[in-house]
């Protein structure tokens, strides 16, 4: 038999032990990476599970407080509010949305007086505040645009003025990130950033967010007049391209690990600081399987996180975040 040829290139040199593989590892995950999504409800010391989300809570403003102080301790930067508006006050014309004594508007001012490290973010759209369920403003079934970029313009000031960070427009509205530039700018928000949801697909995967928000059963047909087509990618890009032009401090793509070769392609064109959100419906599928005993919950959400940055993201919004910074304080 004859001797096989040593191969002149072994990999697996580099793989031999802990120490050599850390020299040579390609990307890391830092608690600067993550963007806790928490999701906002009314009343004092409440916490109520969403079932469709193993793990996750709407919380009270007293709670959302305790845990906006929770994630400065774990070196989270920031923390994006959803709010569970009571149906009583969602109307056809979305008024609650830019009152700004409304549920997101106290949570930004509670956090901000208790913990004003942590930059908090928000989100700008109609839907939490629209009896039809859409993020804009609905006329005989159609989703008007110009009328709802007026609308978020007055969301979006309200919550500036509540001390947010950062806006996270996520309607999908053509000129949107221009008229609330123009906007802030206007009203001496110079400094509040925009995270523009600039590649937001119409999405299989935000079932279970729509349980948290209250928003399931709500809506009157479907997303696909503004929301982006799932088949589409070179779409993205000129989105992404407009979005900064008119003043988007940051870009995301919407849902995550699904659309990472987005993620990549945006980042590659652009350089901009760059984002996903692993959305709800891809929290669920890993919790769900870690619960079933068919997955390492733990391991499944480091890999599916590190995802995020080999695809070349700056950060992720995430549910697991907070479980995700105790095990990189803890070297995972």
């Amino acid at each position: 038999m004859q001797p096989v040829a040593a191969p002149s290139h072994r990999f697996r040199r580099l793989k031999r032990s802990v120490a050599l593989r850390s020299m040579v590892q390609e990307n890391t995950l830092s608690l600067g990476d993550l963007i806790w999504p928490v999701f906002l409800c009314d009343g004092v010391n409440t916490r109520q599970p969403v079932a469709s989300m193993p793990g996750v809570e709407r919380l009270s403003l007293d709670q959302v407080v305790k845990a906006a102080e929770e994630a400065a301790g774990l070196g989270i930067p920031a923390i994006c509010l959803f709010p569970y508006t009571d149906p009583s006050v969602k109307t056809v014309g979305c008024e609650e949305a830019w009152n700004p004594d409304n549920l997101t508007n106290r949570a930004i001012r509670a956090i901000k007086a208790a913990v004003p490290e942590i930059a908090v973010m928000t989100d700008v759209a109609l839907d939490p505040y629209n009896a039809l369920g859409h993020d804009g403003l609905v006329v005989d079934g159609v989703i008007l645009n110009d009328e709802t970029v007026e609308a978020l313009v007055k969301m979006a000031l309200v919550q500036a003025e509540a001390g947010a960070d950062i806006l996270g427009p996520s309607d999908m509205m053509d000129g949107r990130i221009g008229a609330m530039r123009a906007a802030l700018e206007g009203a001496g928000h110079q400094g509040v950033a925009i995270l523009s949801y600039a590649a937001k697909y119409a999405s299989a995967f935000y079932g279970p967010f729509r349980d948290a928000v209250g928003a399931t059963g709500a809506l009157k047909g479907d997303k696909k007049t503004y929301q982006m087509n799932p088949a589409n990618a070179e779409e993205a890009l000129r989105l992404v391209e407009r979005d900064l032009r008119e003043g988007a401090d940051m870009v995301m793509v919407k849902p995550g690990m699904p659309y990472l070769d987005i993620c990549r392609r945006v980042k590659d064109a652009f350089g901009a600081p760059t984002f996903a959100y692993q959305v709800s419906g891809e929290y669920a599928m890993i919790m769900a399987a870690a619960q079933n005993g068919w997955i390492d919950g733990d391991k499944a959400m480091i890999e599916s996180l590190m995802a995020f940055k080999r695809a070349g993201c700056d950060g992720v919004l995430t549910y697991f975040a907070p479980r995700a910074a105790r095990m990189i304080r803890a070297g995972l």
